[in-house]
């Protein structure tokens, strides 16, 4: 699935926030560190924001995220006036003080119009979401972020906490590819989930990286799989194993379930719990299936390891091998059940 074609199922604000923070390829996490900060400001209603006030909350959020993995490709090599070798130089003054030292302020202040406002709303190839969220006006000191209307909206609608979810969500996630080694290249395993914790798992460090819902829900629109309509922040969410997992145990008991995995990634979906509890064990419907299906096919396109965790499956864990797309995977796995 195309970002355009991500776009068309909700021509929204929201869709092309997600668009950005979601599918964007990612050689360096600021751009999560950026969107934080923007939801930040955009929740107390500002218009206008000086730049260094922006550049402030985003290298304090970064600088937090720098003690627990990396930001970047382990494999490249950062020089002595590199952001991010100043941000880790400036790590521990900065979280004593709760805020950016001079110094790291400057090196934001000075590097972040380039380096990161310029390539927020980009998608890859020269393709860019159909909204952009704010713009960037004036000279030297005087620079200030303007926030546009469509990013007040968000940053001030029930769905924001959710959203803030997803963005920290993919951050692990990104992170997680990071310190496995690989930058951009593949995680050869994948992902896996802890059903106790309702976790993604790295495979390679055996460590929690982020949740099912908020790793996944935003690739559904943040909608339930099942009715289709919006999970709010004060709805109780389940995840639900789209073909029922009762599967696996219904065939053992008379041979051998011949399907896929039905605890792996591709088949687990947020849903209302009510609505969950009313599927039960029953099979996915037609609309339910062109829902999962939609959503695999959009985490195909954001960055490893979700990615590669659904080409591993799609490749190889079907009724029959290297299904080429995700609506004759599932309809293989409908007449396998």
């Amino acid at each position: 699935m195309s970002g355009r074609e991500f776009y068309a199922q909700d021509s929204s604000a929201r869709a092309s926030w997600r668009l950005a923070v979601l599918m964007g390829r990612n050689s360096r996490t600021y751009k999560f560190a950026l969107g934080q900060a923007l939801l930040e400001f955009g929740r107390t209603g500002q218009e206008e924001v000086p730049l260094a006030e922006l550049a402030a909350a985003y290298s304090l959020g970064l600088v937090r995220h720098l003690g627990q993995d990396p930001q970047a490709p382990q494999k490249k090599k950062l020089g002595e006036t590199d952001f991010l070798t100043v941000a880790e130089q400036e790590r521990a003054a900065t979280l004593d003080a709760g805020q950016p030292t001079e110094r790291l302020l400057a090196a934001a202040v000075r590097s972040m119009p380039a380096m990161v406002m310029q390539k927020f709303h980009n998608l890859r190839g020269d393709s860019a979401v159909p909204h952009t969220f704010y713009e960037l006006a004036g000279t030297g000191r005087q620079r200030v972020v303007r926030l546009a209307p469509h990013l007040l909206r968000l940053a001030q609608s029930e769905q924001v906490s959710s959203l803030a979810a997803e963005l920290d969500a993919r951050w692990r996630i990104v992170e997680s590819s990071f310190a496995a080694g690989v930058g951009r290249s593949l995680v050869e395993e994948g992902v896996t989930v802890d059903w106790d914790t309702l976790k993604i798992t790295d495979k390679r460090r055996r460590r929690s990286v982020t949740g099912v819902v908020a790793a996944t829900v935003g690739f559904q629109h943040g909608r339930c799989l099942i009715c289709g309509d919006v999970l709010t922040p004060g709805d109780a969410v389940a995840v639900d194993h789209v073909f029922p997992f009762s599967l696996m145990r219904r065939f053992g008991s008379v041979g051998s379930w011949r399907g896929p995995d039905l605890d792996a990634l591709w088949n687990l979906a947020p849903a209302h719990t009510s609505c969950n509890g009313a599927k039960s064990d029953r099979l996915p419907t037609s609309a339910e299936l062109a829902r999962l299906a939609a959503r695999n096919e959009a985490i195909m396109q954001s960055p490893h390891p979700l990615c590669r965790t659904l080409q591993l499956s799609l490749q190889g864990g079907g009724p029959s091998r290297n299904m080429p797309s995700w609506m004759e995977f599932l309809g293989a796995v409908r007449t396998a059940a």
